[in-house]
């Protein structure tokens, strides 16, 4: 695994710098360390961490109101930690986009387990992510392909397919993308319009 930056959250001290000790013989970099929600909201938007790992109960924001704070602006893949195992906790937690729930006394091979696995959530949820971009994308040039070729076959007299031949000839004469051909032939015929 790659090394991470981390941004650690816990007001009792001793417990931070076990925290970090365990991060830092994991073989990543502590970035930023708060010991209340406010500080720590401040530091995660600052540092822009690869993963933020945050007490509950912490002073002037709990836990998990700093991730939603987080989240609102940037979203950095969290953990959890809490002294108790309480299901409705759990479940605040999840909603507002936390990918692990720890229980103290933590230990270094379940914040090993806990770190691996949340930053396998994460990247699982940005490919998922980044298909359905890719589909908005290609949907948003379908329209706008459609949309020219039906002025092809109207200001031409052009059966369907015979435009779509013409519209993916403008793009290879023009070496541009067909999408790009579609707008600029879109932007032309408006301008027939707005006078």
């Amino acid at each position: 695994m790659r090394k991470l930056r981390i941004v650690l959250a816990e007001d009792e001290f001793l417990i931070l710098m076990s925290l970090k000790s365990y991060v830092e013989n994991l073989g990543h970099e502590v970035v930023g360390e708060a010991n209340d929600g406010k500080k720590a909201v401040e530091i995660a938007l600052e540092k822009k961490p690869d993963l933020v790992i945050m007490d509950i109960n912490m002073p002037n924001l709990d836990g998990i109101e700093a991730i939603k704070k987080i989240n609102e602006t940037l979203y950095i893949p969290s953990i959890i930690v809490s002294g108790y195992s309480d299901e409705k906790l759990i479940q605040r937690a999840t909603e507002e986009g936390v990918l692990y729930y720890l229980l103290k006394p933590i230990d270094i091979k379940e914040l090993k387990i806990a770190i691996n696995i949340s930053m396998a959530k994460f990247e699982e949820l940005q490919k998922l992510q980044d298909e359905l971009n890719d589909t908005k994308m290609a949907l948003e040039a379908r329209k706008f392909v459609e949309k020219a070729k039906g002025i092809l076959m109207t200001r031409m007299n052009l059966p369907e397919p015979e435009a779509m031949k013409r519209l993916q000839k403008m793009s290879r004469d023009h070496n541009k993308k067909l999408v790009v051909v579609a707008k600029e032939l879109i932007q032309a015929e408006s301008l027939f319009y707005n006078e």
